[in-house]
């Protein structure tokens, strides 16, 4: 049962768990990351197909996919389901199109010249999750920006079937996605083989994707060998609402971030009291429906709550405390909170725009900051896949002009080699104009 709290300072109890849960680390999970991080950097392939072979299944039909496989994966899939993908391909290609950047060059009167390059990066690695938590739209979401940047090639990699063979909705994906290479493994072994490259597998420069605690602790051991998109808690949806919602619509949406994961978060805030209870006679009667009953029982009873605010002005502030990885505002006006909420993943306005609307379909990104880290990160976004370059160019008279400046800075700092590196310039330039 979803609990009712009160906003007199009784929720912040709650709120403290909340937080706390996506902080706590598995030391025991650590340790058996790490031994298989140093296995599969010795070993290489041998320890990842051993890994495979333990934990996924016996023998697999493929270690890399061919191509022609992954193509078939288009030709033989249900065109309605082929059909739905492309509509979101549309929509999510459409929205990540905006955000590409250019470079630019500044050029001064002394003739310097300042610059900055825009590129993709040059391989990177999209980790998706295999078997009965098989998401071709986290695919969608990944690949897609990082074609838009420019990334010049992507490597897959994928945990297979209990039957040794690919799961086809995400080979779908990645036929439509232009995946350049996919191959069959998954769990810590496929993010260590990724980050330092096997004799088969590429090294890449990043790596992507959703997965368990153990391909979450080793993304988090490996960042710095190779960059990573972020470090992926349970999910979490807050909804804020006032009299005006429909409490059908939000013991659904509640429901539909509970039933992730028994560690999921799904938090109402609201004006109403009358609504609050009516969302809690909706959970009680819709999720009696549902196949994932036991999943959302758990998470509403541990991490869930129906929290009554005595104002806007307080949800708000939970809101952003909070900085949830999705938020719903459903309220008369939504349009006006887009101000006045600061720490989200993605906000959805209105009656009409569900959670599950940016998960697969309405274009921005649906990997989002969760734990409380939209405070300071960003959805992945075609930013995500790009490196920024710099350059300079100076004359004679730009550095002459910028010389005493320079060697100022770098004497107070007690840099003299720095300063020096200026000096002997400066005095040929010098000689040359007396």
């Amino acid at each position: 049962m979803i609990r009712k709290i009160y906003a007199d300072g009784s929720e912040l109890d709650f709120l403290k768990e909340v937080e706390k849960r996506s902080s706590e680390t598995n030391e025991k999970v650590e340790a058996t990351v790490r031994e298989i991080i140093s296995a599969v950097r010795t070993e290489g392939d041998k320890a990842v197909k051993e890994y495979t072979a333990k934990f996924d299944c016996p023998e697999c039909k493929y270690y890399e996919v061919p191509q022609e496989v992954i193509n078939d994966a288009l030709t033989e899939s249900d065109p309605k389901l082929v059909e739905a993908l492309l509509n979101c391909v549309e929509k999510i290609t459409a929205f990540h199109q905006k955000q590409k950047q250019n470079g630019y060059m500044i050029t001064g009167e002394d003739g310097s010249i300042l610059g900055q390059r825009v590129r993709g990066l040059d391989r990177v690695g999209l980790y998706v999750p295999g078997g009965t938590a098989a998401y071709p739209s986290s695919v969608l979401m990944n690949a897609i920006p990082a074609k838009i940047a420019g990334v010049k090639e992507i490597i897959m990699v994928t945990p297979p079937l209990k039957d040794g063979t690919p799961n086809k909705d995400i080979l779908l994906a990645a036929s439509i996605c232009g995946v350049d290479r996919v191959f069959m493994c998954g769990g810590a072994q496929a993010v260590a083989a990724l980050a330092y490259g096997t004799e088969e597998i590429p090294k890449v420069s990043k790596i992507v994707g959703p997965g368990n605690i153990y391909v979450a602790t080793a993304k988090k051991i490996l960042y710095g060998i190779v960059d990573i998109d972020m470090i992926a808690g349970p999910s979490e949806i807050l909804v804020v609402a006032d009299d005006t919602a429909n409490p059908k619509y939000i013991a659904a949406d509640l429901m539909s971030q509970a039933e992730h994961d028994k560690l999921a978060s799904a938090i109402l805030v609201t004006t109403s009291e009358n609504l609050a209870d009516n969302v809690i006679k909706e959970i009680d009667r819709q999720s009696a429906l549902l196949s994932r009953k036991d999943i959302i029982d758990c998470s509403l009873e541990n991490y869930g709550a129906v929290i009554i605010a005595n104002d806007m002005m307080q949800v708000c502030d939970i809101a952003n405390r909070l900085a949830p990885e999705h938020m719903e505002v459903v309220v008369e006006n939504p349009l006006e909170y887009i101000g006045k909420i600061d720490n989200v993943g993605s906000l959805f306005l209105g009656q009409y725009a569900p959670e599950p609307l940016g998960d697969y379909y309405a274009g921005p990104n649906h990997v989002l900051p969760t734990g409380g880290t939209a405070r300071f990160f960003s959805p992945l976004s075609v930013d995500s896949f790009i490196k920024k370059l710099s350059y300079i160019y100076y004359t004679k008279q730009a550095l002459n002009e910028a010389a005493e400046d320079i060697i100022l800075v770098a004497e107070r700092e007690s840099l003299t080699a720095h300063a020096n590196s200026i000096k002997v310039r400066i005095e040929d330039i010098r000689k040359c104009t007396d």
